[in-house]
Protein backbone atom coordinates (compact mmCIF):
# COMPACT_ATOMS: atom_id res chain seq x y z
CA UNK A 1 0.00 0.00 0.00
CA UNK A 2 0.99 3.69 -0.65
CA UNK A 3 1.28 6.68 1.47
CA UNK A 4 0.31 8.66 -1.56
CA UNK A 5 -1.20 8.05 -4.67
CA UNK A 6 -1.29 10.87 -7.18
CA UNK A 7 -3.48 11.26 -10.56
CA UNK A 8 -1.48 13.30 -12.91
CA UNK A 9 2.01 13.17 -13.71
CA UNK A 10 1.71 16.69 -14.89
CA UNK A 11 4.36 19.80 -13.06
CA UNK A 12 1.91 19.73 -9.85
CA UNK A 13 1.91 16.51 -9.45
CA UNK A 14 5.56 15.86 -9.67
CA UNK A 15 6.08 18.23 -7.29
CA UNK A 16 3.99 17.31 -4.89
CA UNK A 17 4.78 13.57 -5.33
CA UNK A 18 8.83 14.47 -5.10
CA UNK A 19 8.30 16.52 -1.65
CA UNK A 20 6.28 13.67 -0.04
CA UNK A 21 9.39 10.96 -1.07
CA UNK A 22 11.82 12.82 -0.65
CA UNK A 23 10.59 12.48 3.04
CA UNK A 24 10.34 9.28 2.88
CA UNK A 25 7.00 8.43 2.11
CA UNK A 26 5.96 5.94 -0.33
CA UNK A 27 4.73 7.29 -3.73
CA UNK A 28 3.07 7.03 -6.76
CA UNK A 29 2.28 8.84 -9.55
CA UNK A 30 -0.18 7.40 -12.21
CA UNK A 31 -0.01 9.40 -15.96
CA UNK A 32 -2.91 8.03 -18.60
CA UNK A 33 -0.07 9.36 -21.31
CA UNK A 34 3.03 7.40 -22.47
CA UNK A 35 4.40 10.49 -21.01
CA UNK A 36 5.23 12.62 -18.31
CA UNK A 37 4.90 16.64 -18.07
CA UNK A 38 1.74 17.84 -18.75
CA UNK A 39 2.30 21.33 -20.73
CA UNK A 40 6.00 20.81 -19.67
CA UNK A 41 6.60 17.99 -22.26
CA UNK A 42 8.59 18.31 -25.11
CA UNK A 43 8.05 16.43 -29.25
CA UNK A 44 11.06 15.28 -31.80
CA UNK A 45 9.58 15.45 -35.43
CA UNK A 46 13.29 14.75 -37.69
CA UNK A 47 15.83 14.74 -34.85
CA UNK A 48 14.17 18.55 -33.66
CA UNK A 49 13.08 19.26 -30.43
CA UNK A 50 10.25 21.12 -29.43
CA UNK A 51 8.60 22.69 -26.47
CA UNK A 52 4.57 22.39 -26.14
CA UNK A 53 3.48 24.96 -23.77
CA UNK A 54 6.46 25.93 -21.77
CA UNK A 55 8.37 28.84 -22.51
CA UNK A 56 10.01 30.91 -19.92
CA UNK A 57 9.65 31.60 -15.93
CA UNK A 58 10.60 34.53 -13.33
CA UNK A 59 11.99 34.84 -10.33
CA UNK A 60 14.77 32.52 -10.15
CA UNK A 61 17.44 34.61 -9.62
CA UNK A 62 18.86 34.12 -6.28
CA UNK A 63 16.50 34.48 -2.85
CA UNK A 64 13.38 35.11 -5.44
CA UNK A 65 10.07 33.23 -5.04
CA UNK A 66 10.42 30.60 -7.82
CA UNK A 67 14.24 29.93 -6.68
CA UNK A 68 13.63 29.28 -3.06
CA UNK A 69 10.73 26.34 -4.32
CA UNK A 70 13.16 25.19 -6.62
CA UNK A 71 15.87 24.54 -4.45
CA UNK A 72 13.69 22.64 -2.55
CA UNK A 73 12.96 20.37 -5.59
CA UNK A 74 16.37 20.38 -6.57
CA UNK A 75 16.27 21.66 -10.10
CA UNK A 76 18.66 24.81 -9.75
CA UNK A 77 21.04 22.72 -11.41
CA UNK A 78 19.30 22.67 -14.86
CA UNK A 79 20.70 24.54 -17.45
CA UNK A 80 18.92 27.67 -16.73
CA UNK A 81 19.77 30.95 -19.31
CA UNK A 82 18.89 34.23 -17.94
CA UNK A 83 17.04 36.80 -20.31
CA UNK A 84 18.08 40.02 -21.14
CA UNK A 85 18.36 41.99 -18.18
CA UNK A 86 17.09 45.31 -19.90
CA UNK A 87 14.92 43.94 -22.07
CA UNK A 88 13.53 40.64 -21.39
CA UNK A 89 9.90 41.20 -23.56
CA UNK A 90 9.67 43.31 -26.39
CA UNK A 91 6.05 44.42 -26.22
CA UNK A 92 5.00 45.69 -30.37
CA UNK A 93 1.96 47.97 -30.99
CA UNK A 94 1.42 48.52 -34.76
CA UNK A 95 5.51 50.26 -35.22
CA UNK A 96 5.62 51.47 -31.84
CA UNK A 97 8.27 49.33 -29.27
CA UNK A 98 8.91 48.65 -25.96
CA UNK A 99 11.51 47.04 -23.89
CA UNK A 100 10.63 45.22 -20.59
CA UNK A 101 13.29 45.54 -18.29
CA UNK A 102 14.06 43.43 -14.68
CA UNK A 103 13.64 45.59 -11.38
CA UNK A 104 10.72 47.43 -10.32
CA UNK A 105 12.69 50.76 -10.52
CA UNK A 106 13.90 50.25 -14.10
CA UNK A 107 11.43 48.40 -15.23
CA UNK A 108 8.59 51.63 -14.52
CA UNK A 109 11.82 53.41 -15.82
CA UNK A 110 12.15 52.27 -19.03
CA UNK A 111 8.19 52.00 -19.85
CA UNK A 112 8.24 55.66 -19.55
CA UNK A 113 11.52 56.28 -21.63
CA UNK A 114 9.89 54.36 -24.54
CA UNK A 115 6.40 55.69 -24.33
CA UNK A 116 7.79 59.11 -24.52
CA UNK A 117 10.14 58.01 -27.33
CA UNK A 118 7.26 56.28 -29.49
CA UNK A 119 5.64 60.23 -29.26
CA UNK A 120 3.03 59.94 -26.72
CA UNK A 121 2.97 62.45 -23.54
CA UNK A 122 2.72 60.82 -20.17
CA UNK A 123 1.10 63.53 -17.27
CA UNK A 124 3.06 63.33 -14.07
CA UNK A 125 0.04 61.64 -12.43
CA UNK A 126 0.17 58.55 -15.12
CA UNK A 127 4.11 58.12 -14.49
CA UNK A 128 3.76 58.48 -11.16
CA UNK A 129 0.77 55.80 -11.36
CA UNK A 130 3.89 53.52 -13.37
CA UNK A 131 5.91 53.96 -10.21
CA UNK A 132 2.95 52.98 -7.68
CA UNK A 133 1.79 49.90 -9.69
CA UNK A 134 5.80 48.58 -10.07
CA UNK A 135 6.01 48.90 -6.38
CA UNK A 136 2.69 47.17 -5.95
CA UNK A 137 3.93 44.06 -8.12
CA UNK A 138 7.44 44.14 -5.70
CA UNK A 139 5.02 44.28 -2.33
CA UNK A 140 3.10 41.29 -3.79
CA UNK A 141 5.71 39.19 -4.48
CA UNK A 142 7.60 40.19 -1.47
CA UNK A 143 4.50 38.47 0.70
CA UNK A 144 4.13 35.47 -1.78
CA UNK A 145 5.05 33.18 0.61
CA UNK A 146 2.45 34.12 3.22
CA UNK A 147 -0.23 32.23 2.21
CA UNK A 148 2.05 29.70 2.81
CA UNK A 149 2.07 30.10 6.09
CA UNK A 150 -1.50 31.42 6.89
CA UNK A 151 -0.37 34.23 7.90
CA UNK A 152 -2.11 37.49 5.58
CA UNK A 153 -3.82 34.86 3.56
CA UNK A 154 -6.72 37.01 3.96
CA UNK A 155 -5.07 40.15 2.48
CA UNK A 156 -4.20 37.92 -0.51
CA UNK A 157 -7.88 36.82 -0.94
CA UNK A 158 -8.87 40.59 -0.95
CA UNK A 159 -6.21 40.72 -3.89
CA UNK A 160 -8.25 37.76 -6.08
CA UNK A 161 -11.57 39.37 -4.89
CA UNK A 162 -10.47 43.19 -7.02
CA UNK A 163 -10.22 43.72 -10.30
CA UNK A 164 -7.04 43.96 -12.09
CA UNK A 165 -8.25 45.61 -15.02
CA UNK A 166 -10.00 48.90 -12.69
CA UNK A 167 -6.73 48.59 -10.52
CA UNK A 168 -5.21 49.75 -13.58
CA UNK A 169 -7.65 52.63 -14.56
CA UNK A 170 -7.19 53.74 -10.80
CA UNK A 171 -3.76 53.59 -10.80
CA UNK A 172 -2.32 54.46 -14.43
CA UNK A 173 -5.51 56.49 -15.77
CA UNK A 174 -3.98 56.54 -19.33
CA UNK A 175 -5.38 53.76 -21.54
CA UNK A 176 -2.58 53.47 -23.76
CA UNK A 177 -0.01 53.42 -20.94
CA UNK A 178 -2.37 50.61 -19.53
CA UNK A 179 -1.93 48.30 -22.80
CA UNK A 180 1.92 48.78 -22.79
CA UNK A 181 2.17 47.81 -19.05
CA UNK A 182 -0.19 44.76 -20.11
CA UNK A 183 1.55 44.05 -23.07
CA UNK A 184 3.37 40.45 -21.94
CA UNK A 185 0.29 39.34 -20.50
CA UNK A 186 -0.31 36.56 -22.98
CA UNK A 187 1.07 33.98 -19.75
CA UNK A 188 -2.68 35.24 -18.90
CA UNK A 189 -5.78 35.85 -19.23
CA UNK A 190 -6.84 39.52 -19.97
CA UNK A 191 -10.57 39.74 -18.95
CA UNK A 192 -11.33 42.69 -17.63
CA UNK A 193 -14.61 41.79 -16.31
CA UNK A 194 -12.99 38.83 -14.22
CA UNK A 195 -9.29 38.82 -13.86
CA UNK A 196 -8.16 39.52 -10.19
CA UNK A 197 -5.45 41.51 -9.31
CA UNK A 198 -4.16 38.73 -7.35
CA UNK A 199 -3.45 36.77 -10.62
CA UNK A 200 -2.16 39.84 -12.55
CA UNK A 201 0.10 40.96 -10.07
CA UNK A 202 1.50 37.99 -8.76
CA UNK A 203 3.02 36.62 -12.04
CA UNK A 204 4.08 39.68 -14.06
CA UNK A 205 5.99 40.07 -10.57
CA UNK A 206 7.71 37.26 -10.96
CA UNK A 207 8.93 38.27 -14.43
CA UNK A 208 9.82 41.61 -13.82
CA UNK A 209 12.50 40.07 -10.85
CA UNK A 210 14.10 37.91 -13.23
CA UNK A 211 13.42 35.72 -16.41
CA UNK A 212 14.62 32.59 -17.60
CA UNK A 213 14.57 30.04 -20.38
CA UNK A 214 15.94 26.45 -20.24
CA UNK A 215 17.87 25.41 -22.37
CA UNK A 216 16.90 22.04 -23.88
CA UNK A 217 13.08 22.16 -23.23
CA UNK A 218 10.78 22.27 -20.26
CA UNK A 219 10.68 18.27 -20.52
CA UNK A 220 13.91 18.16 -18.35
CA UNK A 221 12.15 19.43 -15.23
CA UNK A 222 9.57 16.83 -15.12
CA UNK A 223 12.17 13.71 -15.85
CA UNK A 224 14.15 15.19 -12.87
CA UNK A 225 11.33 15.44 -10.48
CA UNK A 226 10.44 11.65 -11.82
CA UNK A 227 14.24 10.24 -11.50
CA UNK A 228 14.29 11.60 -8.05
CA UNK A 229 10.85 10.64 -7.09
CA UNK A 230 11.99 6.56 -8.20
CA UNK A 231 15.74 7.74 -6.76
CA UNK A 232 13.19 7.64 -2.79
CA UNK A 233 11.78 4.98 -3.75
CA UNK A 234 8.64 5.83 -4.92
CA UNK A 235 6.93 4.70 -8.35
CA UNK A 236 6.08 7.31 -11.34
CA UNK A 237 3.94 4.84 -13.96
CA UNK A 238 2.86 5.63 -17.21
CA UNK A 239 0.14 4.46 -19.60
CA UNK A 240 -1.97 3.83 -16.70
CA UNK A 241 -5.41 5.73 -16.79
CA UNK A 242 -7.51 6.25 -13.51
CA UNK A 243 -11.12 5.04 -14.39
CA UNK A 244 -12.62 5.36 -10.34
CA UNK A 245 -12.18 5.98 -7.56
CA UNK A 246 -13.17 3.75 -4.59
CA UNK A 247 -14.98 5.62 -1.59
CA UNK A 248 -15.83 3.28 0.89
CA UNK A 249 -17.27 4.60 4.49
CA UNK A 250 -16.33 7.91 3.39
CA UNK A 251 -12.91 7.67 2.65
CA UNK A 252 -10.76 6.68 -0.68
CA UNK A 253 -9.35 2.86 -0.23
CA UNK A 254 -7.76 2.75 -3.80
CA UNK A 255 -7.85 3.92 -7.44
CA UNK A 256 -9.21 1.84 -9.94
CA UNK A 257 -7.06 1.78 -13.02
CA UNK A 258 -7.73 0.90 -16.78
CA UNK A 259 -11.27 0.27 -16.61
CA UNK A 260 -11.26 -2.09 -13.63
CA UNK A 261 -8.81 -4.41 -14.48
CA UNK A 262 -6.42 -3.69 -11.67
CA UNK A 263 -6.69 -1.35 -8.47
CA UNK A 264 -4.24 0.72 -6.59
CA UNK A 265 -4.76 0.91 -2.77
CA UNK A 266 -3.34 3.71 -0.83
CA UNK A 267 -3.99 6.24 2.15
CA UNK A 268 -3.49 9.36 0.85
CA UNK A 269 -5.42 10.32 -2.77
CA UNK A 270 -4.23 13.48 -4.89
CA UNK A 271 -5.44 13.95 -8.12
CA UNK A 272 -3.39 16.89 -10.12
CA UNK A 273 -6.66 16.98 -12.99
CA UNK A 274 -8.57 19.27 -13.88
CA UNK A 275 -11.16 19.47 -11.09
CA UNK A 276 -14.24 18.52 -12.62
CA UNK A 277 -12.25 15.38 -14.40
CA UNK A 278 -11.61 14.48 -10.24
CA UNK A 279 -15.08 14.44 -9.68
CA UNK A 280 -16.27 12.30 -12.48
CA UNK A 281 -14.29 9.44 -11.03
CA UNK A 282 -15.59 9.62 -7.89
CA UNK A 283 -18.98 7.59 -8.01
CA UNK A 284 -21.67 9.76 -6.96
CA UNK A 285 -24.10 6.99 -5.22
CA UNK A 286 -23.25 6.73 -1.82
CA UNK A 287 -20.54 10.00 -2.35
CA UNK A 288 -19.47 12.66 0.93
CA UNK A 289 -19.19 14.68 -2.33
CA UNK A 290 -22.35 16.52 -2.69
CA UNK A 291 -24.22 16.78 -6.38
CA UNK A 292 -24.39 20.49 -5.73
CA UNK A 293 -20.80 20.82 -5.52
CA UNK A 294 -20.65 19.07 -8.70
CA UNK A 295 -22.36 21.07 -10.51
CA UNK A 296 -20.63 24.10 -8.95
CA UNK A 297 -17.26 22.85 -10.65
CA UNK A 298 -18.93 21.30 -13.85
CA UNK A 299 -20.13 24.75 -14.43
CA UNK A 300 -17.61 26.88 -13.85
CA UNK A 301 -15.82 28.63 -17.08
CA UNK A 302 -12.14 27.89 -18.04
CA UNK A 303 -9.74 30.51 -19.91
CA UNK A 304 -9.18 30.09 -23.31
CA UNK A 305 -6.09 27.72 -25.54
CA UNK A 306 -3.42 28.46 -27.81
CA UNK A 307 -3.10 27.97 -31.24
CA UNK A 308 1.01 27.24 -31.39
CA UNK A 309 3.51 27.20 -34.59
CA UNK A 310 6.43 25.39 -33.93
CA UNK A 311 9.02 26.61 -36.69
CA UNK A 312 12.50 24.74 -37.51
CA UNK A 313 14.78 27.16 -39.43
CA UNK A 314 17.67 27.11 -41.73
CA UNK A 315 20.60 27.07 -39.39
CA UNK A 316 22.59 30.33 -39.25
CA UNK A 317 20.28 32.52 -40.33
CA UNK A 318 17.88 33.40 -37.49
CA UNK A 319 19.62 35.72 -35.10
CA UNK A 320 19.06 34.68 -31.41
CA UNK A 321 16.92 37.38 -29.10
CA UNK A 322 17.57 36.46 -25.84
CA UNK A 323 14.01 37.81 -25.31
CA UNK A 324 10.16 37.18 -25.78
CA UNK A 325 8.25 39.63 -28.75
CA UNK A 326 4.28 39.94 -27.83
CA UNK A 327 2.78 41.42 -31.55
CA UNK A 328 -0.69 43.27 -30.90
CA UNK A 329 -2.90 45.26 -33.30
CA UNK A 330 -4.03 47.88 -31.10
CA UNK A 331 -3.52 49.44 -27.18
CA UNK A 332 -7.10 48.30 -26.87
CA UNK A 333 -7.15 45.01 -28.62
CA UNK A 334 -4.26 43.68 -25.65
CA UNK A 335 -7.65 43.79 -23.28
CA UNK A 336 -9.75 41.96 -25.68
CA UNK A 337 -7.79 38.81 -26.49
CA UNK A 338 -10.46 36.70 -23.66
CA UNK A 339 -13.24 37.48 -26.23
CA UNK A 340 -13.25 35.34 -29.90
CA UNK A 341 -11.79 37.43 -32.69
CA UNK A 342 -13.70 36.48 -35.68
CA UNK A 343 -10.78 38.41 -37.50
CA UNK A 344 -7.48 36.57 -37.13
CA UNK A 345 -5.68 39.46 -37.92
CA UNK A 346 -6.69 41.26 -34.86
CA UNK A 347 -5.37 38.60 -32.20
CA UNK A 348 -2.32 39.03 -30.49
CA UNK A 349 0.93 36.74 -30.86
CA UNK A 350 3.61 36.02 -29.01
CA UNK A 351 7.01 34.59 -30.32
CA UNK A 352 9.46 32.66 -28.01
CA UNK A 353 13.14 31.46 -29.46
CA UNK A 354 14.79 28.62 -28.47
CA UNK A 355 18.52 28.61 -26.71
CA UNK A 356 21.12 27.70 -29.11
CA UNK A 357 22.51 24.61 -28.20
CA UNK A 358 25.38 24.55 -30.24
CA UNK A 359 26.93 27.96 -28.94
CA UNK A 360 26.21 30.17 -32.01
CA UNK A 361 24.32 33.04 -32.08
CA UNK A 362 21.79 31.48 -33.93
CA UNK A 363 18.50 29.73 -33.26
CA UNK A 364 17.15 26.84 -34.65
CA UNK A 365 13.28 26.98 -33.83
CA UNK A 366 10.78 30.16 -33.02
CA UNK A 367 7.64 28.91 -31.67
CA UNK A 368 4.45 31.58 -32.34
CA UNK A 369 1.72 31.47 -29.80
CA UNK A 370 -2.12 32.46 -30.88
CA UNK A 371 -5.26 32.99 -28.71
CA UNK A 372 -7.55 30.11 -29.59
CA UNK A 373 -11.32 29.67 -28.88
CA UNK A 374 -12.93 26.46 -28.05
CA UNK A 375 -16.15 27.59 -30.45
CA UNK A 376 -13.42 27.55 -33.22
CA UNK A 377 -12.86 23.46 -32.81
CA UNK A 378 -16.50 21.95 -31.65
CA UNK A 379 -16.57 20.57 -35.31
CA UNK A 380 -13.69 18.43 -34.02
CA UNK A 381 -14.64 18.21 -30.35
CA UNK A 382 -15.36 13.67 -30.82
CA UNK A 383 -12.05 13.07 -32.70
CA UNK A 384 -8.80 11.87 -31.95
CA UNK A 385 -5.45 13.38 -32.75
CA UNK A 386 -3.88 12.19 -36.16
CA UNK A 387 -7.72 11.30 -37.27
CA UNK A 388 -9.17 14.85 -37.80
CA UNK A 389 -9.87 14.87 -41.25
CA UNK A 390 -8.70 16.98 -44.36
CA UNK A 391 -10.82 20.23 -43.03
CA UNK A 392 -9.00 20.25 -39.55
CA UNK A 393 -5.47 20.33 -41.81
CA UNK A 394 -6.24 22.97 -43.54
CA UNK A 395 -7.27 24.75 -40.92
CA UNK A 396 -4.52 24.80 -39.21
CA UNK A 397 -2.33 25.59 -41.94
CA UNK A 398 -4.30 28.53 -42.91
CA UNK A 399 -3.65 29.68 -39.33
CA UNK A 400 0.11 29.02 -39.51
CA UNK A 401 0.64 31.00 -42.55
CA UNK A 402 -1.46 34.42 -41.26
CA UNK A 403 0.61 33.98 -38.04
CA UNK A 404 3.89 33.13 -39.65
CA UNK A 405 3.11 36.49 -42.38
CA UNK A 406 2.75 38.93 -39.08
CA UNK A 407 5.78 37.76 -37.43
CA UNK A 408 8.00 38.03 -40.63
CA UNK A 409 6.79 41.75 -40.88
CA UNK A 410 9.30 41.86 -37.40
CA UNK A 411 11.35 39.23 -38.08
CA UNK A 412 12.38 39.37 -41.68
CA UNK A 413 15.29 36.70 -41.38
CA UNK A 414 11.92 33.88 -41.32
CA UNK A 415 11.16 34.49 -44.94
CA UNK A 416 12.62 31.64 -46.69
CA UNK A 417 13.93 30.15 -43.91
CA UNK A 418 11.84 27.65 -42.36
CA UNK A 419 12.34 24.61 -43.31
CA UNK A 420 9.11 23.07 -41.92
CA UNK A 421 6.61 23.97 -39.33
CA UNK A 422 4.35 22.10 -36.80
CA UNK A 423 0.96 22.80 -35.39
CA UNK A 424 -1.55 22.24 -32.68
CA UNK A 425 -4.72 23.60 -31.32
CA UNK A 426 -6.35 23.49 -27.99
CA UNK A 427 -7.74 20.23 -28.96
CA UNK A 428 -4.36 18.98 -28.90
CA UNK A 429 -3.32 20.08 -25.29
CA UNK A 430 -6.78 18.52 -24.54
CA UNK A 431 -5.82 15.44 -25.87
CA UNK A 432 -2.24 15.30 -24.54
CA UNK A 433 -2.42 16.85 -21.45
CA UNK A 434 -5.97 16.38 -20.16
CA UNK A 435 -6.91 19.99 -19.72
CA UNK A 436 -10.37 20.57 -20.19
CA UNK A 437 -11.53 22.67 -23.73
CA UNK A 438 -7.61 22.74 -24.29
CA UNK A 439 -7.67 25.75 -21.63
CA UNK A 440 -4.00 27.24 -21.56
CA UNK A 441 -4.50 28.89 -17.99
CA UNK A 442 -7.13 26.31 -16.49
CA UNK A 443 -10.86 27.44 -14.57
CA UNK A 444 -11.34 31.02 -15.04
CA UNK A 445 -10.67 32.65 -11.85
CA UNK A 446 -13.41 35.55 -10.99
CA UNK A 447 -12.99 38.78 -8.86
CA UNK A 448 -16.66 38.93 -8.49
CA UNK A 449 -16.95 35.61 -7.06
CA UNK A 450 -13.54 34.38 -5.56
CA UNK A 451 -14.72 32.41 -3.14
CA UNK A 452 -16.74 30.42 -5.76
CA UNK A 453 -13.49 30.15 -8.50
CA UNK A 454 -10.35 30.04 -6.26
CA UNK A 455 -10.74 26.27 -4.82
CA UNK A 456 -9.02 24.94 -1.79
CA UNK A 457 -6.94 21.75 -2.61
CA UNK A 458 -8.95 19.72 0.27
CA UNK A 459 -12.46 18.03 -0.49
CA UNK A 460 -14.88 16.80 1.55
CA UNK A 461 -13.72 13.25 1.38
CA UNK A 462 -10.72 13.43 4.48
CA UNK A 463 -8.22 11.69 2.40
CA UNK A 464 -8.76 13.42 -1.07
CA UNK A 465 -7.24 16.30 -2.08
CA UNK A 466 -6.70 18.21 -5.19
CA UNK A 467 -3.83 20.62 -6.78
CA UNK A 468 -2.76 22.28 -10.27
CA UNK A 469 -3.15 25.29 -12.01
CA UNK A 470 -7.65 24.52 -11.78
CA UNK A 471 -7.11 25.71 -8.27
CA UNK A 472 -5.66 29.24 -8.04
CA UNK A 473 -2.28 29.96 -9.41
CA UNK A 474 -1.16 28.81 -12.95
CA UNK A 475 2.05 29.11 -14.72
CA UNK A 476 5.03 27.38 -13.47
CA UNK A 477 5.56 29.55 -10.47
CA UNK A 478 1.40 29.45 -9.63
CA UNK A 479 1.47 25.94 -10.01
CA UNK A 480 5.23 25.35 -8.32
CA UNK A 481 2.90 27.45 -4.88
CA UNK A 482 0.06 24.88 -5.30
CA UNK A 483 1.96 21.75 -4.67
CA UNK A 484 3.58 23.78 -1.76
CA UNK A 485 0.21 25.05 -0.22
CA UNK A 486 -0.73 21.31 0.06
CA UNK A 487 2.02 19.88 1.25
CA UNK A 488 2.34 23.00 3.97
CA UNK A 489 -1.79 23.44 4.65
CA UNK A 490 -2.44 19.18 4.19
CA UNK A 491 -1.22 18.49 7.08
CA UNK A 492 1.78 16.33 5.41
CA UNK A 493 4.77 18.39 6.29
CA UNK A 494 5.12 16.74 9.57
CA UNK A 495 4.07 13.19 8.05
Amino acid sequence: MYDFVITGAGLAGLEFGYLMAKKGNRVCVLEKDSRIGGCLQTFRRNGMLYDTGFHYVGGLDEGQPLNTLFKELDLLDLPWKRLDNDAFDEVIVGDEHYFFANGFDNFAERIITDYKSNGHEISKESAEGVFKYARFLKDVGDNIFNVLDNAAHSNTMDLFARSAYQFLKETIKDDKLIGVVSGTSMKLELRPETLPLYTFAQINSSFIRSAWRLEGGGMQIADKLAEGIRSFGGDVITNVEVTKFIENEGVIKGVEINGGKEAIEGKIFISSIHPKLTLDLVPKEGSRIKNIFRKRIGNLGNTYGMFTVNMRLKDGVVPYKNRNIYIHNSFDSIWQQSEYQPDISSRSLMISYQVPTDGSMFTRNIDILMPMYWDELTRWEGTKVGRRGGEYEDMKRRLAEKCIEKATEYIPELKGNIKEFHTSTPLTYRDYTGAVEGSAYGIRKDCNNSLMTVLAPNTTIPNLYMTGQNLNLHGVLGVTMTAFMLYRHGKFKDI
